[in-house]
């Protein structure tokens, strides 16, 4: 009984260590990070303009943006930014990181060069691919017309604000992709290349069959933390475009920025970030799922 006791206190004592060192890291996240959460869930069931007391309403805020117009094309939007965003992103990341993993003269220097915009501020990033894009003096109109081109309204234009968009994210973002697929390149194990290349097999055929199905955790990674992204973009929209023209470019984030200041329909956007997270995490636990049946891990 005496071995016992001091057992449990042993563990008792352990244990309140290990929460003293957790203390400083655990306090600031529950009070910015789960408290906020649980008084937006409570918020999300009643009417609330941030300046009268709130009116419950329960459910009716998520019934009504489920049946809302202009949240399905926001969701719509937020879609068609992840389907032309993530591709790039990631075939261009892979291309430098390929190019990046070989033995080149001043390698790391662009690996860093490449790596700038991504430690850049999205609002510089924003303004500077808004200049790019300007349809009446940009450059890269300018450059278009030298070719013969007439070039798009990008931002200004209800068919181009997107692909505007995407265009700066994945020149901000490639850098990040590059930097975790060449960690996964140079985690290929070099017997296996070699092996393959005595055997006859071409670079292409070494690349396609041994090194990018090996390459599928640092994929998997990419792919999951580009569609949380993607899901969440705010930044590039609000400064490029505001949501426009005509809401060409409105997203599920710029519509929830929208409710709250300037609509303060605050109940309508807490239960839209809600609805935003429910999708998140379903879509991550997808991809979880299916990871089983195609990442390799060598």
């Amino acid at each position: 009984m005496t071995t016992y006791a001091g057992s449990r206190r042993r563990r008792g004592r352990n244990a309140g260590i290990v929460l003293l060192f957790l203390a400083p890291s655990a306090i600031p996240l529950l009070l910015f990070t789960f408290i906020p959460m649980v008084t937006s869930l409570w918020v999300s069931l009643h009417s609330w303009n941030l300046l009268t007391p709130m009116r419950w309403v329960g459910l009716r805020n998520y019934s009504s943006l489920l049946t809302d117009g202009m949240t399905r094309a926001a969701l719509l939007h937020t879609l068609e930014y992840i389907g032309g965003y993530l591709p790039l992103v990631y075939a261009g990341g892979l291309g430098l990181a390929v190019v990046l993993n070989r033995r080149l003269k001043g390698r790391n220097f662009f690996r860093s060069l490449y790596f700038i915009p991504v430690v850049t501020s999205w609002v510089v990033v924003a303004l500077t691919w808004q200049w790019l894009l300007s349809p009446a003096n940009g450059l890269v109109n300018h450059w278009l017309s030298l070719i013969g081109i007439h070039g798009p309204g990008w931002w200004a234009s209800t068919t181009w604000a997107i692909p505007a968009v995407i265009l700066a994210s994945v020149w901000k973002d490639i850098g990040f992709v590059m930097v975790i697929l060449l960690v996964g390149l140079q985690g290929v194990p070099q017997d296996l290349l070699d092996a393959a290349r005595v055997d006859g097999a071409s670079a292409w055929t070494r690349f396609w069959r041994i090194t990018f199905p090996l390459l599928s955790p640092a994929t998997y990674f990419v792919v999951v933390i580009s569609l949380i992204n993607g899901f969440q973009v705010f930044d590039q929209v609000y400064v490029m475009t505001g949501g426009g023209p005509n809401n060409a470019s409105q997203t599920l984030l710029l519509d929830i920025y929208n409710q709250t200041f300037r609509y303060q329909l605050v109940g309508r956007a807490s239960a839209l970030s809600w609805l935003l997270f429910v999708l998140v995490m379903a879509v991550t636990v997808v991809q979880s799922r299916l990871q089983k049946r195609w990442v390799v891990y060598a």
